[in-house]
């Protein structure tokens, strides 16, 4: 077995990607505790990364601002860096490029990328299941050690700053509600949400938790929640605050979305709401105390894809109407506060 002294990981995808990625660096710092790690991500993610221990460099793409000219930078960088060992989490030509041409030692990454023959090996990605993506992530990691690790969590590391934020905000039990997501058929609609809001127990303070962007769409629902339990939060706090203030509520509510896997990486107790998609792809919540919502009936219609469309392409988006109110909220009854 390679006894490599640096590791590049690499993962460009969206935030949900690089939060599940996290669990391969706990792996490999178990298997090679001596080596030097380092994360490839794209620019706008590099904060999820902020005080992780295991973590030399974080390394950035900037795919919006020149993406092949800083493509181009980042390779000459890694083969500055001479590592022994590239893993590719992506499945796409560009960091492909990455991985073939960095002259490690060792590269590896998943078969469907384009350039997955110019690599040491490759392995499938297989969307089967009871395969969660850590599982798939970690798959990387068979040819380097002879055999694959038992699954672990994502993890971040929220600093004393980013506890100290929320602190105010922790004064009594709450529940945390993360609304919105990229993509419309992964959203439960907003007047669902507000449903919510009025049956869970008057006991809990409730936060809104969102990107700057969501701002809008949280304070759309605060108002026709008319409670002024409910705390738009949206674009007030950095992702690792926010992963500490779920971190400890009674229960955060979540899409099948990035919220929902910052609760995995902090061992938050977790409903995620799953619409067009299905806890099967393998994106379902890791925390101890989790659970997923579908709607009860079989849809012929569901999933109708992977990862989300902008509208439902049969115009009654049922997959995420049809979930009852009392289908979400159960948990609540049962959960720490």
């Amino acid at each position: 077995m390679i006894q490599p002294a640096r590791i590049l990981v690499i993962q460009t995808a969206f935030i949900g990607d690089v939060i599940l990625a996290t669990a391969l660096l706990e792996q490999l710092r178990v298997a090679f505790p001596e080596a030097g790690l380092d994360f490839l991500v794209r620019k706008g993610n590099e904060g999820l990364l902020a005080n992780h221990p295991f973590l030399n460099e974080v390394l950035i793409w900037d795919k919006k601002g020149g993406k092949y000219r800083s493509l181009y930078r980042l390779l000459r960088k890694i083969r500055e860096r001479r590592y022994d060992v590239v893993l590719n989490l992506q499945r796409f030509g560009a960091t492909g490029i990455l991985t073939a041409l960095s002259e490690a030692r060792v590269t590896g990454g998943f078969r469907k990328n384009p350039l997955a023959r110019f690599f040491t090996y490759a392995v499938e990605h297989r969307l089967l299941p009871g395969i969660h993506e850590v599982d798939r992530n970690a798959e990387l990691l068979r040819p380097l050690l002879g055999t694959q690790p038992e699954r672990t969590r994502p993890r971040l590391y929220p600093s004393d700053a980013d506890r100290e934020a929320v602190v105010p905000y922790q004064q009594g039990p709450y529940v945390c509600l993360a609304p919105t997501s990229v993509w419309f058929t992964k959203q439960y609609p907003a007047e669902k949400w507000v449903e919510l809001i009025q049956a869970m127990s008057p006991k809990f303070r409730i936060y809104l938790l969102g990107a700057p962007t969501d701002r809008e769409a949280c304070e759309s629902i605060r108002l026709a929640a008319g409670q002024e339990r409910v705390i738009n939060l949206s674009g007030k706090l950095s992702l690792l605050a926010s992963a500490a203030l779920m971190e400890g509520a009674a229960m955060n509510y979540v899409n099948d979305s990035a919220p929902l896997h910052l609760c995995s990486a902090v061992n938050a107790p977790t409903t995620a709401i799953f619409c067009s998609t299905v806890p099967q792809f393998g994106f379902g919540p890791l925390a101890d105390q989790s659970r997923t919502v579908t709607i009860a009936e079989p849809l012929d219609c569901q999933p109708c894809t992977l990862h989300g469309r902008k509208a439902c392409p049969l115009g009654h988006y049922w997959c995420a109407y049809g979930i009852r109110t009392e289908q979400v909220v159960a948990r609540i009854e049962g959960a720490r506060d």
